[in-house]
């Protein structure tokens, strides 16, 4: 039994291990394919919400422009209208960190509602933790015809830096670079929740799919399990039929040996007892010569004797044993042809190589079984018997001119087909097969056996 349990585990292995090799490849693939689309979806986000806060800036910028390009139209002094620009941008104020800053051409600052402290201090040379010319890029941008600068510069809500995109352009007709810009730690905020759900989503879907992994596990697991009962069920039901079928072979054999004990040894050895019997009364009494009951006794007492090898050499053919299964198998088709009338012929070649003990009683039997199903079933008038060797196997072929059968309709039918069974089962325990093909007229059974095989070893 342990040979069918390691395969009983080795097909379980071989059903799971694939299994969760699939599924953990998915999970791999899901997981890399959510990473990347999470790292897209973000990057289309980010790149969304600075597209926003661009127009957003290049919106506010315009505004101011606009608030102070009427000055240019009043017939001051340029330095009260200069007075009256700064004082404009400085009142403009949006949200809580909104507010727009104004340089002159040499890097002093001249509007910073946020940072007064810093009006009138020269910045041009000022750079921002990651070494940014802050001023200098923003002018550079503005002369540019207005353009975008990213740079870290404290946050007035929070006095933390903070990355900041600017966007600035010039004022003219004074040379100014006036500028606005948003604070970028609310996006990454947003970037970063994004971030924790799309993380969320993927350990949720690989959760699923480790349930589904032992979901399927489990299912395997049970679906072998009802299997397992099953076949056990099926062999032990098998075993039982096999159990009584060789308890009624043996019965039938018994029978067959009993019927042909009492019929013929026993009818001749009481014919053979009377005429011994006849002649020593004769010898008694004088009465008259015994040489003709002597005669006759001792001729059914040959016929006897006969009838007993016949007997044994059906229960063990020692012809098999002394000459080897050729021999036995040419001696088969001439008795078979002696006793029936079907003519038998026999072609044996194979060799004078010795062969397996258990092989060349298995194939004996094979065509004693089957010249007795010719003899009862198949009305036919000539039989062949055919033993070759072909790569590494011995193949026996035991073939008829009879009305042949249909398999099908004898393996159905409990009561018929016992034979067939017994000549399959004998060669698969040494594995080998039975290969049975019959039409009206040909019925050729093909028995194959491998050389190299040790007996009691099971076919697969």
């Amino acid at each position: 039994m342990e040979a069918p349990v390691r395969l009983k585990n080795k097909l379980f292995l071989l059903t799971v291990l694939p299994l969760l090799a699939v599924i953990t490849a998915v999970g791999l693939i899901v997981f890399v394919q959510a990473e990347r689309l999470a790292a897209q979806q973000a990057a289309v986000i980010e790149e969304s919400q600075l597209a926003t806060g661009k127009k957003e800036l290049h919106h506010y910028v315009h505004l101011a422009s606009t608030a102070i390009r009427y000055l240019n139209t009043l017939d001051l002094p340029e330095e009260i209208l200069r007075q009256r620009a700064r004082a404009i941008l400085k009142s403009m104020n949006y949200g809580d960190d909104g507010y727009f800053f104004v340089y002159a051409p040499d890097g002093t600052n001249l509007v910073h509602p946020r940072q007064q402290e810093l009006e009138g201090s020269n910045l041009w040379n000022m750079r921002d933790p990651q070494g940014v010319p802050v001023i200098q890029e923003l002018t550079a941008a503005a002369r540019a015809g207005g353009g975008y600068v990213r740079y870290q510069w404290r946050k007035p809500s929070t006095s933390l830096g903070t990355d900041k995109l600017g966007y600035a352009t010039l004022v003219e007709p004074w040379g100014w670079m006036m500028g606005t810009g948003i604070y970028l730690d609310d996006m990454e905020r947003t970037m970063q929740r994004v971030r924790q759900e799309t993380s969320a989503n993927i350990r949720a879907t690989m959760g699923w799919l480790a349930l589904v992994a032992v979901l399927a596990v489990l299912l395997v697991f049970a679906a072998g399990l009802a299997l397992n009962i099953s076949e056990n069920r099926l062999a032990d039901k098998k075993l039982r039929t096999l159990a009584q079928r060789i308890v009624s072979a043996q019965e039938e054999e018994r029978a067959r040996l009993s019927r042909e004990l009492h019929d013929g040894i026993s009818q001749d050895l009481v014919s053979i007892k009377y005429q011994f019997e006849l002649a020593q009364h004769k010898l008694d009494t004088g009465s008259a010569a015994p040489e003709q009951e002597l005669r006759q006794g001792i001729s059914r007492l040959s016929t006897a004797i006969a009838e007993i090898r016949r007997i044994s050499h059906d229960l063990r053919p020692t012809l098999l044993d002394d000459l080897g299964l050729p021999s036995a198998l040419v001696q088969l088709a001439t008795d078979f042809s002696r006793h029936t009338g079907i003519q038998v012929l026999a072609d044996v070649q194979i060799g004078a190589e010795p062969l397996p003990a258990d092989a060349a009683l298995a194939l004996f039997r094979v065509a004693q079984e089957g010249l007795t199903n010719i003899q009862r079933h198949s009305l036919a008038s000539e039989a062949w018997i055919h033993l070759s060797r072909e790569e590494g196997q011995l193949i026996l072929c035991l073939s008829d001119n009879g009305q042949g059968f249909r398999e099908e309709d004898t393996a159905r039918d409990p009561k018929r087909g016992i034979g067939l069974r017994n000549m399959r089962e004998r060669l698969e325990y040494l594995g080998g097969s039975l290969v049975v093909e019959s039409t009206p007229g040909e019925t050729r059974l093909t028995a194959s056996l491998p050389l190299n095989r040790q007996p009691g070893a099971l076919s697969s």
